[in-house]
């Protein structure tokens, strides 16, 4: 009997699985896609009874596709979109709408919380500052705007977590994504006591805290009747998105790096000992990799800000795209391809949903600096996507700055399946960059948490040495190179220049809503 094992990445635009033998294999994999809210300017909100609905389907697909019985899949690995806001009532029923990471609108809990507990200790116990994408400040602005909501609270859990309780009946969670609640203390890898009491909560509105390839709970009876999956099946403790995507790519040893470019973009350094950035653009959260932290830069905007292109300005290439059965981004990245390195001067700063590295500005804004008379809708889209190439830069100029090794970089994410943002990459960032032969992104890694949780191997490393291959990597073109180091000193000088305007405008634009 074959031992196959499930991966699940509940997605900001939809939860996917695969169906994993233990030579990587992928047996089959789904995708179902759900909905995101923005009910005002700068909020992001989903159902998180989407996820779930979205889990039992593609979880019946894979195991339809591959004809593979119950008792063939010996575990699952959840892995998920970090950050985000489910609350829960006595009875374990939704609140309201999760709150999600490219959520912005608590700024001004995000200082509340810096003023209550001290900056200095919430600093000494997260590793991190408080952001507007994280999660305690979630739980304050609930308190601050929805106090009847907030009264009956009783277990918040991430979205990755709140699919572990409908699977399971059980309220767990693991290390990666809890390092990114303002609530652990990330160098012990525990709940944090003093950010608990300082926002009023109290560890029994908190889940239990694994390691990621630990078994945290078992399939239900409920959960095996609606996915087909077998009882008591063990399912790891997971983890987010990077730090599953890092575990599927190889990347558990200092000195490899990956760099993903999917809806957000992110720059993944393993580490040995949690280590700081001095001025704090970088996050220092748990592995996936039990022993393990990693410093992560983190770009809201990578590959959304070309869908966001795709879906607002590009009918014409929509249809032709329609027409000739193809990806509306291939005939969009082929006319990119036809503009000049460096777009002719036109230059994005892709910051659609505010930024997180090197920023920390929820107000900043995408911008379309140098238009001319010459510049075409094919400008438009090489600047966005170079745009996106210096934002990713920022972050590893900032790892370079901390002394982490930086020896491979690994591409991943929907934006490494395209030569050519592949190569642009390279030659923005000035350093070859190898994409992987198995590029399933988070739920290839989370289904290797599921194989060591379910004990088809004995550790993470085990796991990745029978399973993970890189292609050939990709390296700079010196020319293009060249080009783009002229421009980037005026990509980062811009935000420098505008900062204090998103601030003017997001006051106004607050009044008017």
């Amino acid at each position: 009997m074959a031992e196959l094992l499930i991966g699940v990445d509940v997605g900001t635009t939809g939860t996917k699985a695969v169906l994993v033998d233990p030579s990587g294999r992928v047996a089959a994999r789904a995708t179902h896609e759900y909905p995101l809210h923005t009910p005002r300017p700068g909020w992001a909100e989903q159902d998180p009874h989407d996820w779930w609905r979205a889990t039992v389907a593609a979880i019946r697909d894979v195991l339809a596709a591959a004809g593979a019985s119950p008792e063939e899949v010996h575990g699952l690995g959840l892995s998920g979109q970090q950050h985000g806001s489910v609350f829960l009532d006595k009875d374990g029923k939704v609140l309201r709408e999760a709150l999600l990471w490219c959520d912005q609108r608590t700024a001004a809990q995000c200082d509340s919380i810096h003023q209550t507990v001290g900056f200095d200790k919430v600093v000494e116990e997260t590793l991190n500052p408080v952001l507007t994408g994280f999660q305690a400040p979630k739980i304050v602005w609930l308190s601050d705007n929805e106090p009847e909501v907030y009264e009956r609270l009783r277990m918040i859990l991430l979205p990755k977590d709140y699919v572990r309780y409908r699977l399971t009946g059980e309220f767990a969670t693991e290390v990666s994504d809890a390092a990114g609640t303002s609530l652990l203390n990330v160098g012990k890898r525990q709940w944090s006591e003093v950010m608990v009491r300082g926002l009023g909560l109290t560890m029994d509105m908190l889940p239990e805290v694994y390691e990621s390839p630990e078994a945290s709970a078992a399939i239900c009876e409920t959960a095996a009747r609606e996915t087909g999956l077998r009882v008591g099946m063990p399912i790891a403790g997971g983890g987010g998105d990077n730090a599953c995507s890092a575990v599927g790519n190889g990347v558990i040893e200092e000195g490899t790096v990956q760099v993903s470019v999917g809806t957000s973009g992110t720059v993944f350094a393993p580490m040995l000992e949690p280590k700081m950035d001095p001025k704090l653009r970088v996050h220092t959260f748990c592995h996936a990799v039990p022993g393990q932290w990693h410093a992560m830069g983190v770009m809201l905007m990578a590959g959304g800000s070309l869908r966001w292109f795709r879906d607002e300005l590009c009918a014409e290439e929509k249809a032709e795209a329609e027409r000739r059965g193809a990806d509306p981004y291939e005939i969009i990245t082929a006319k990119a391809a036809a503009a000049s390195i460096g777009s002719e001067g036109l230059i994005f700063l892709p910051y659609l949903t505010g930024e997180r590295t090197p920023h920390a500005d929820p107000n900043a804004r995408g911008v379309f600096m140098g238009i001319g008379l010459r510049h075409t809708k094919a400008h438009m889209a090489r600047a966005i996507m170079e745009g996106v190439c210096y934002g990713l830069r920022d972050s590893l100029e900032i790892l370079r700055e901390m002394d982490l090794p930086i020896e491979e970089v690994r591409n991943t994410g929907g934006g490494s399946r395209s030569k050519f943002w592949r190569q642009m990459q390279s030659d923005v960032f000035r350093t070859p960059l190898v994409a992987m032969e198995i590029d399933e992104g988070a739920a290839f890694g989370a289904a290797l948490l599921g194989g060591v949780a379910g004990g088809v191997w004995p550790d993470v490393p085990a796991a990745c040495a029978a399973t993970v291959r890189t292609e050939e990597p990709v390296k700079p073109n010196r020319k293009a190179s060249a080009i783009y180091n002229k421009y980037y000193p005026t990509y980062r000088g811009l935000y420098r220049s505008l900062n204090r305007h998103f601030a003017r405008v997001a006051g106004v634009v607050g009044k008017l809503t």
